[in-house]
């Protein structure tokens, strides 16, 4: 095993060298020499930086020649071949345009045009609104964003409505976030991630909040690299207004059952302190009704279930701009959680009037403490600096099911007790050193520490009481090194070293303790290239990507205490598991235009000891399923995706994608190893109408096709989703409507072959109307405010607004 690293980091080596050595020669002499024009923008009346203003080299006729984007510190640099005259044009919102004409009239000469003043259009900035009309796809280096604008924001009243339109994602109807047609990714709020589980945290966010979703396919040695597929980052939008400003949200969901949401955000800012609150909440009921049949003993499972839940989330934070070159910013989070679940099971036979059943109440809880400290310093305005964040969550969570089981000889009634106690603690130093004005060194260390313990115990006298306690521990330190040439072509090669170490033990009642222990090292290199020519505007992208991923056993995975999931079906966990590595190659496409923009990609994914999900008859109880893992083969993964926005005219845009994944699956059942390759695909397509400036209609559908896995087929669906927003109080407010699941035709239905022979089909509330409020207040002028930035696309803090 050392030998094999020790080679692939010389081969690494080797890789580095030539493209520092070779790349560049070939780029001198493939063009002439370059003109470049630098400068730096900063607000009139305040000297501040204005981040990330937009700043384009015109031709006399208007034409395109270049073009950038300011750094957080205000400046940018444009390199091209001028001649002839040119003029430069500076835009950002809340700011009256700049534009002069630049005095370059040979190619070769640097031109310096220092400070750059933007004046605030005050009187108008009350009717500035910052969301863009249209969403649009940008390829990086590293990562797809979609840029939400009004017709994603208002689908649905919260981010995981939003999610239903997000080319490679798929979100089931409890939440559950997929990528590429796989469950193993890793989800982040503004780069963070967060105890509080996904599909909770989704429902709790505003789609009015949500700036950008980040799909980080082939993530760079700077990031953990948990996730098989990759990494879902939600970007919120940050309050860059003066005095005292907010936003609340408010949602009714309307279809069998009635469900909740609303929030309330407040952003205070005054000089060098920023301080802001959120409370948001989602409740309401959720029922489910499904029926499993099997033929071989002929019988009929009806199941019915409700769930009543109810979600608090609250958060406090402050940024304190020291000076310059300082900053400390500190957040706390605080998630409540409750949900009770009533739900029956009745079991009919064909042949035989025997009847069994169960009936169970369910009560959970679960508490989310989240505290985050985070210093900054900058060097200077070159980009040099230091961040060191320290952040400590814990979860304590608690659930009691009384159950009745009514069978043809016996009742029996019993209570389950489970307690569920996790704490983590990550504290992350990053030092980014810009070498020369191409090239770019990023190093940093991080360690992290999971403490989970959970426990276990029943009336039921055929089960155990249990307890199962997981301590991991991983230390990391990872290197980039960047390097830029003529603006065209972006290199990068990283390596992230990773020290991995954990300790299980497993106690049940009567039995002899089981103890797993494992300690790893690994290697996770990365490599990316990029060629956007700036020719006619940079208009075109390609992207090539290599990068090295693990699938860490999740604590549902790798728990030995049995827990039930219906009458017939129960999960147990699996401490022997092992990770599963993948190496990851990807090369994409995308193209901006006027009207719409597209981007298109191929991946191929390798994966070693791939963790499965298997299901057998329980020996311990006949006629129930067992759910379990295991670690199988080398495995392999592949798949096209293709996305992109249109406006079709002044008044209809349109969003469309289409990925198809394909992957071998293997699993052993009864000591015979089985596979199978599943394919599956999704269409998802998205109209918006403007009607006029204030009235918008929407028209959202959605067709995911059949795919197989070891145990059964699930079968294809589509649904389409109709909606109307508009706009009130000058662009401030707007209310929305929609009608889901008009055609009623969204279940989850399945064929199972193994290890018996089943059908079924579950329904949810998904035929639902749907309404929306959300309205922006306060503030009155526009600043820059330069948050805590670990990088300026990968982690930003900050509230929900």
């Amino acid at each position: 095993m050392r030998h094999y690293i020790i080679r692939k980091c010389a081969q690494w080596a080797l890789m580095l060298v030539f493209l520092w050595v070779f790349i560049p020669s070939f780029a001198q002499k493939s063009g002439g020499k370059v003109a470049e024009i630098t400068g730096k923008v900063l607000d009139q009346s305040t000297n501040t930086p204005v981040s990330f203003a937009s700043v384009a080299v015109l031709s006399d006729s208007g034409e395109i020649k270049g073009g950038s984007v300011a750094n957080q510190d205000g400046s940018f640099r444009i390199r091209g071949t001028f001649k002839e005259k040119v003029f430069l044009e500076i835009q950002f919102i809340g700011y009256a345009s700049y534009k002069t004409e630049v005095p370059l009239n040979s190619a070769g000469k640097t031109l310096k045009l220092g400070t750059i003043l933007l004046s605030p259009e005050v009187e108008e900035l009350d009717e500035v609104i910052v969301t863009a009309e249209r969403s649009s796809i940008e390829q990086k280096a590293d990562r797809k964003v979609i840029n939400i604008g009004k017709d994603l924001a208002t689908v649905g009243t919260s981010a995981s409505d939003i999610m239903v339109n997000i080319p490679a994602v798929d979100i089931d109807q409890d939440g559950n976030l997929t990528m590429r047609g796989n469950e193993n990714v890793r989800i982040l709020i503004d780069g963070k991630p967060t105890n509080v589980s996904a599909a909770q945290l989704l429902r709790q966010i505003p789609s009015s909040s949500v700036k950008s979703i980040e799909l980080i396919t082939s993530p760079s040695a700077k990031f953990n690299p948990e996730g098989m597929s990759g990494i879902v980052n939600i970007v919120l939008k940050k309050n860059t207004q003066s005095g005292l400003n907010g936003n609340v949200n408010l949602g009714l969901s309307s279809g069998i059952k009635q469900r909740y949401n609303g929030a309330l955000g407040l952003n205070y800012r005054e000089g060098k302190v920023n301080l802001y609150g959120d409370y948001s909440f989602n409740a309401g009921r959720t029922p489910v009704r499904g029926k499993v049949s099997r033929s071989e003993d002929q019988s009929k499972e009806f199941w019915r279930s409700e769930g009543d839940r109810a979600t608090h989330l609250y958060k406090l934070g402050l940024d304190l701009y020291l000076d310059k070159k300082n900053t400390i910013s500190f957040y706390a989070l605080r998630n409540n959680f409750d949900l009770e679940v009533m739900s029956s099971t009745d079991v009919q036979f064909s042949d035989r009037p025997d009847e069994i059943g169960q009936t169970y109440i369910s009560g959970r809880e679960n508490i989310t403490t989240t505290y985050n400290l985070d210093f900054r310093h900058d060097f200077n305005s070159e980009g040099e600096k230091l961040e060191l964040e320290i952040d400590h969550n814990s979860l304590k969570g608690s659930e009691e099911t009384a159950f009745d089981v009514q069978t043809e000889t016996s009742a029996i009634e019993y209570v389950d007790d489970l307690a569920n106690n996790r704490t983590n603690l990550t504290v992350n130093l990053d030092y980014t050193k810009p070498l020369s004005k191409d090239i770019k060194l990023e190093i940093g260390a991080e360690t992290r520490q999971q403490d989970i313990q959970n426990r276990y115990q029943t009336t039921n006298v055929n089960f155990l009481d249990g307890s199962y306690v997981f301590k991991r521990d991983i230390h990391s330190v990872y290197g980039n090194l960047s390097k830029r040439i003529q603006d065209d072509w972006f290199f990068q090669v990283g390596v992230r070293f990773e020290d991995y170490s954990i300790i299980g033990d497993f106690n049940q009642e009567g039995d002899i303790n089981e103890n797993e222990t494992d300690h790893i090292f690994t290697v996770y290199p990365s490599a990316f290239i990029t060629y956007t020519p700036q020719k006619n505007g940079a208009k075109n992208s390609y992207n090539l990507s290599y990068s090295r991923r693990v699938d860490r056993p999740g604590i549902d995975q790798i728990n030995p205490i049995r827990v039930w999931s219906s009458f017939r079906i129960t999960n147990v966990g699996n401490p022997s598991l092992i990770p599963q590595f993948t190496n990851s190659l990807e090369f994409s496409y995308s193209r901006n235009g006027k009207k719409g923009s597209l981007t298109s990609g191929v991946f191929y994914r390798r994966i070693n000891d791939e963790i499965t999900r298997f299901a057998f008859l329980d020996a311990e109880n006949p006629g129930r399923i067992l759910f379990s893992y295991n670690n199988y083969n080398s495995n392999s993964a592949y798949g096209f995706e293709v996305s992109g926005s249109y406006k079709l005219s002044k008044w209809w845009s349109v969003n469309a994608s289409f990925d198809w994944y394909s992957r071998e699956m293997r699993g052993v059942e009864l000591g015979e190893e089985i596979a199978v390759n599943n394919s599956l695909y999704n269409f998802k397509m998205n109209h918006s109408f403007k009607v006029t400036d204030q009235l918008t209609l929407q028209l959202i559908s959605l067709y995911r096709g059949a795919n197989t896995n070891l145990q059964y087929l699930t079968k294809s669906y589509y649904f389409v989703n109709a909606g109307v927003r508009y706009n009130i109080a000058g662009g401030k407010g707007t209310l929305s409507i929609s009608f889901n699941d008009v055609l009623k035709s969204q279940r989850f239905a399945f064929d199972a072959t193994r290890p018996i022979l089943q059908v079924g089909a579950f329904y949810r509330d998904t035929r639902v109307f749907v309404a929306g409020f959300t309205y922006n207040f306060g503030g009155n002028k526009y600043h820059s405010i330069k948050r805590k930035k670990r990088d300026k696309n990968e982690k930003r803090g900050g509230s929900f607004l």
